[in-house]
């Protein structure tokens, strides 16, 4: 096992394994763990909201840096005795016979009964100088977790993705000084008049450069060298999930390439759940915290049904084993 394997004692073999150790895991495996199921979560340790220094809309939780909720997270699990393994997982194979093995980075191998999969998804941020040394800090995707912070003031959408005319439409209802940069997103006519019914300024051009001091975004320089001065950005990357492990397992898919799953997040392949992210990329933490505690619930009800058909038939072969035969 790569990294540090912490857990209470040294196994293999679990109930469920989670994997992922964002909040839709770890609120997974606190559930699970709570109901006394044997639990490991496999963390990579590099959670999508990392670079933010403040995560928000989350009850109790708001305005707490992400990695202190993670902390306080991996605390609680540990206290009912859930395992966290720090490292990657390869790939997950079914057994014929039921379950699955969960294959590490380092060449170990896990046995589990059920698997929940809380792997996020990454953001394929556009090529523009600045963005990904300022993104998580002036730079953002979601208004409703970072569009308070910048409430009346400029704020700058970058048009990068199908979804960043909304974007800008959205961001209107923070600031009353919103601007559209078109970059690689002309508007069409009916874009064009919404943006001006709304008041969202246009402006035509591409954009070179993000301009910042000491860490913090003032401009946004196009390639004619005009700037539009901001006190933040926004912009709608491409999102992927993080997924590729589980491409063996031929779970069905939507049109867009994303796991599909029922409403407690059951994949089409008995035994493998799916939360958070990997499944949903509108879902904030708190979101995927919800979809963990969902999954976790139907799991161990799952696992109940299993145990009891299992106990059932064992009972029934004592019985019939001891019956006395007839004169």
């Amino acid at each position: 096992m790569t990294g540090a394997h912490k857990e209470n004692s040294v196994r293999t073999s679990y109930d469920v394994i989670v994997i992922g150790g964002g909040a839709g895991g770890l609120n997974a495996a606190l559930v699970l763990a709570r109901a006394r199921r044997s639990v490991a979560v496999v963390d990579a340790g590099e959670p999508r909201n990392a670079p933010s220094a403040h995560m928000h809309s989350f009850l109790s939780r708001d305005g707490v840096s992400p990695l202190t909720v993670l902390e306080t997270g991996r605390a609680e699990i540990a206290r009912y005795g859930a395992a966290r393994i720090e490292g990657r997982v390869d790939q997950v194979e079914a057994r014929d016979e039921g379950g699955f093995v969960v294959r590490l980075d380092g060449g170990a191998s896990l046995d589990a009964r059920h698997v929940v999969l809380a792997t996020g998804l990454h953001d394929q941020l556009p090529e523009i100088p600045g963005v990904r040394a300022l993104w998580g800090g002036d730079v953002h995707f979601c208004p409703y977790c970072h569009g308070y912070e910048v409430r009346d003031r400029r704020i700058v959408v970058l048009g990068v993705h199908p979804a960043s005319a909304g974007q800008a439409l959205l961001l209107r209802q923070w600031s009353p000084d919103v601007v559209y940069v078109t970059h690689d997103r002309p508007l069409d006519d009916d874009e064009r008049e919404r943006m001006d019914a709304r008041g969202v300024e246009v402006v035509e051009g591409t954009v070179a450069t993000l301009l910042s001091k000491d860490g913090r975004l003032h401009a946004v320089e196009l390639t004619d060298g005009r700037t539009v001065d901001c006190a933040g950005v926004f912009l709608f990357p491409k999102m992927s999930p993080n997924d590729s492990a589980f491409d063996g397992l031929g779970c069905e898919r939507d049109e867009q390439g994303w796991l599909v799953t029922d409403r407690a997040g059951r994949t089409s392949r008995p035994g493998l759940w799916a939360v958070g992210n990997v499944v949903d990329p509108r879902a904030q933490a708190v979101t995927a915290a919800g979809m963990g505690a969902a999954a976790a619930f139907a799991l161990n009800h799952d696992l109940v049904d299993e145990e009891t058909q299992r106990d059932l038939l064992a009972h029934r072969a004592s019985r019939s084993e001891g019956a006395v035969p007839a004169a």
